[in-house]
C-alpha cells in the first residue's frame, strides 16, 4: 500500500491495472503515461525479468516485442541470457524512485551481465549488478565489458525502432574503440549519460500511430565518438547549491487516465 503522501505526489502509483483501450503512449518519455500497457512475462526464450515485486515490467507492445526479439538474437549468437530491469508502471507515469523517464511505456533497462543462471523469482530481487566502469581510471574493466557486451549493445541499437541507448561515457568510449573502421552508424544512437555503468537504457521511438506521443529529437549527426564524448571526462563543474527544479505536472490526459 502506497502512503497517502506518495499517492498525492504520484497519482500513477495508485493504478493497479492497465488503462483499457488500444496501446497508446501519451506525452513524453520523462512526463507521460500509457494506455493499454501490457506486461512483459517474467521469463521467456533468452531473458528473465528482475525485481518483479516492483511491478515495473509494463510497456507498449512494441517494447515487449523488441525485448523478446533482442533476447532471441542474443541467445542465438551464444552470448547468454539477458537480464531485463525496469520498463514502466502499469499506466506509466512518474516512478517514486529510480527514474526520471520510463513514463510512456517505451523505455527499458537491460543489465550487462549475460551469464546469470535461471533464477527463481525471489532470487531476482537484487541491485548488486557489477559496474562495468573502473571509477579510478574512468574506463571499462576489460574483464567485465568484453566482446559479448559490445555485441549486445550493437544488436540492441541496430533495430530501427530504437531512437536512443544510454550508457556510461566510459562504455560509449569502449564501443567506439571496439568498432574500429567497421559499420559505425549504430553508434550514433548510443549516447553517454550519467550512471548507466551496469546497464544499458533502451528507448524506442514513438510509434507511427501514436499522435499524443512526444518524440525525442534525432541524435546529432556522426558516430558521437568525438570531442563531445571526451568532454564527459573533464572535471565536473562545482556543485550547485540550488535545489533541483520541481518536476512538471503530468499532462491533463495522463491525470485523466490515472483516475479511470
Amino acid at each position: 500500500m502506497m502512503s497517502p503522501a506518495v499517492v498525492a505526489a504520484d497519482p500513477a502509483a495508485m493504478a493497479l491495472t492497465p488503462a483499457p483501450g488500444e496501446a497508446e503512449p501519451i506525452g513524453s518519455y520523462a512526463n507521460g503515461c500509457i494506455r493499454g500497457a501490457q506486461a512483459l512475462p517474467a521469463e521467456g526464450p533468452g531473458f528473465q525479468v528482475m525485481n518483479l515485486s516492483r511491478r515495473r515490467n509494463f510497456g507498449h507492445p512494441d517494447l515487449l516485442n523488441y525485448l523478446s526479439s533482442l533476447a532471441t538474437s542474443v541467445q542465438s549468437e551464444g552470448l547468454g541470457r539477458i537480464a531485463i530491469g525496469d520498463l514502466g508502471m502499469v499506466r506509466g507515469g512518474r516512478m517514486v524512485t529510480g527514474h526520471a523517464s520510463h513514463q510512456s511505456g517505451l523505455d527499458a533497462d537491460i543489465w550487462f551481465v549475460l551469464d546469470l543462471p535461471d533464477l527463481p523469482h525471489a532470487a531476482r530481487e537484487r541491485e548488486d549488478f557489477a559496474t562495468m566502469v573502473n571509477p579510478t581510471t574512468r574506463r571499462v574493466y576489460p574483464d567485465r565489458f568484453g566482446p559479448a557486451q559490445v555485441r549486445l549493445v550493437k544488436l540492441a541499437a541496430q533495430d530501427q525502432r530504437v531512437t536512443r541507448i544510454f550508457v556510461n561515457p566510459a562504455i560509449k568510449l569502449a564501443l567506439c574503440q571496439a568498432e574500429g573502421q567497421g559499420d559505425r552508424e549504430w553508434l550514433r544512437k548510443v549516447r553517454p549519460w550519467f550512471g548507466h555503468a551496469a546497464h544499458l537504457h533502451v528507448r524506442l521511438a514513438c510509434p507511427a500511430d501514436a499522435p499524443a506521443c512526444i518524440p525525442q529529437e534525432a541524435p546529432p549527426p556522426g558516430d558521437g565518438c568525438d570531442a563531445e564524448l571526451m568532454s564527459w571526462f573533464d572535471p565536473p563543474p562545482p556543485a550547485s547549491n540550488q535545489p533541483p527544479p520541481a518536476p512538471p505536472p503530468p499532462p491533463a490526459a495522463c491525470l485523466a487516465l490515472f483516475a479511470e
